[in-house]
C-alpha cells in the first residue's frame, strides 16, 4: 500500500529507490504490549543493520493501529501524527520513547485523567526526543468551546490526519496488533516473539 507524503515519516528505509523493494508493513498499537514488544526488537537489534545490510532493498512502515478497546490508544496515536506534523525525522525516536512509557497510558493510568491532561504528558514524551512540548500540545488540545456553527465534537489538529490513517488501515482487514504485511500480503508466520536473529534469518530469506 502507498505511504502517503504527509505522514512519510512512518516509513524506515535503507536507500530507497524506485527499483525492486521490499514493503514490511507494521501494524501497531501504542499501548499493546506485544507491539512493543515487537517495536523494540526491530528498533534495537534489525535496524542498525538495515543500511549496511539491505541498502536498497528493503522499508518498514509503521502502521499506527488504533485499539478501540483500549481507550487511550486514540490519544496516543494523536500524539504520533502530531510529531508526523511537526518533525516527521523524529517519529521513530518517538515510537521508540512512547513504547517504553507505554505503561503509564494504560487504562488503570488515564481512567481519572481530563484528556488534555493526558496530552500533556505525552506532549512531555515528545519533548524527550527534541520536540517542542508546546507546540505537540497546541496539535493534541481540544477546545472546552463549541465550533463557531456550535457544533460539540470539536476535535484538534490532527482529527483529520488520523482518520485517514484509521480509513487506510480499515481496507486492509487488519484487526489484531502486531500484525506485518510483506509486499501487501498479511505474513502469518511471523510473530511479536520474533528474535532478532529470527528477524534477520526471515529478511534474508525474502531479499533474494
Amino acid at each position: 500500500m502507498a505511504l502517503a507524503p504527509k505522514f512519510a515519516g512512518q516509513a524506515y528505509s535503507a536507500n530507497v529507490s524506485p527499483k525492486a523493494i521490499h514493503t514490511i508493513e507494521l501494524y501497531l498499537d501504542y499501548v499493546c504490549p506485544f507491539s512493543a514488544k515487537m517495536f523494540n526488537t526491530l528498533y534495537t537489534y534489525v535496524f542498525p543493520d538495515v543500511p549496511k545490510k539491505y541498502a536498497s532493498r528493503i522499508q518498514f512502515l509503521f502502521r499506527q493501529q488504533i485499539q478501540p478497546w483500549h481507550p487511550s490508544s486514540t490519544l496516543v496515536h494523536e500524539a504520533g501524527a502530531a510529531v508526523l506534523r511537526l518533525s516527521p525525522d523524529k517519529f521513530w525516536p518517538f515510537s521508540a520513547a512512547l513504547f517504553e512509557h507505554q505503561k503509564e497510558f494504560f487504562d488503570v493510568n488515564v481512567v481519572k485523567e481530563a484528556r488534555n491532561d493526558t496530552y500533556k504528558r505525552l506532549a512531555k514524551v515528545a519533548g524527550s526526543v527534541g520536540l517542542d512540548e508546546g507546540k505537540v500540545y497546541g496539535l493534541l488540545e481540544v477546545s472546552d468551546k463549541p465550533n463557531e456553527d456550535g457544533s460539540l465534537n470539536v476535535g484538534n489538529q490532527v482529527t483529520n490526519d488520523i482518520k485517514l490513517m484509521v480509513k487506510a488501515n480499515r481496507r486492509t482487514g487488519v484487526h489484531v496488533t502486531p500484525t506485518v504485511l510483506l509486499n501487501g500480503i498479511e505474513e502469518g508466520s511471523i510473530s511479536s516473539g520474533f528474535t532478532g536473529q529470527q528477524w534477520e534469518e526471515w529478511l534474508d530469506k525474502i531479499i533474494t
